[in-house]
């Protein structure tokens, strides 16, 4: 249950607006090899390799300096039911877009695109921890505030933030398997998963808000429901 939440929060920042344009732009440059399918495949498979790294790293960093310092594990055991309650709250704001804010999206210079393709094959993982790094408001909150609290909560510092990875470069990869074997069906896959996101982010922004009101009538109001 609480993997599978991991990997449905990496999922689910994977077909939020900004990543989605991140994904578009590794898909677009994994198609580039569009005449070598295993290729395609494997630039696939590195850039969520990537992507499953950067999580990683930072998720070991942070849940491991929290859980480390006695006096901020002991308050987060204790107070980690009141403090998720905004982070819920406000998630789930985001998700359904009442709240927004104007940043402009993650983008590559000229010069970190000579380096990448100068990597070859090897650029997609590249990528994968470039994009990885390139937080926006809806993945800052998915992985800050609520990845990290439900790691930390339950002491996992590789496999929680590891599954939220592979959940990011899952669609980069179903795409990248879709242009190795038929071109076609990434325009159709395509516009499924448009459709699909808009569906997905609205229940689980929905689903937040409405844990976050239960949790605050029963450990902020007292209220035995």
């Amino acid at each position: 249950m609480i993997a599978g939440s991991a990997l449905w929060l990496g999922v689910l920042t994977s077909l939020s607006p900004c990543p989605l344009a991140t994904n578009i732009a590794a898909i677009s440059y994994i198609g580039r090899r569009i005449g070598m399918p295993r290729q395609v495949f494997l630039a696939g498979l590195l850039y969520t390799i990537g992507r499953t790294l950067a999580y990683m790293v930072l998720g070991i960093l942070l849940v491991a300096s929290l859980l480390t310092m006695h006096a901020v594990s002991s308050w987060l055991q204790t107070y980690m039911n009141k403090l998720i309650i905004p982070i819920l709250i406000l998630a789930g704001m985001f998700l359904l877009e009442l709240l927004k804010f104007g940043l402009s999206l993650p983008g590559m210079t000229d010069s970190m695109q000579r380096r990448i393709d100068a990597a070859g094959i090897w650029g997609a993982g590249l990528l994968g921890i470039l994009f990885a790094l390139s937080f926006c408001p809806i993945s800052a909150a998915l992985f800050f505030g609520s990845l990290i609290p439900l790691a930390a909560t339950h002491g996992s510092r590789i496999i929680l933030p590891s599954l939220y990875g592979v959940g990011t470069g899952l669609p980069v990869l179903l795409f990248a398997l879709l242009i190795a074997f038929g071109t076609r069906r990434v325009a159709q896959a395509f516009d499924k998963i448009t459709s699909v996101e808009l569906w997905a982010r609205r229940i689980t922004g929905v689903t937040f808000i409405i844990v976050g009101i239960y949790l605050s009538l029963v450990h902020i109001f007292g209220i035995a429901l």
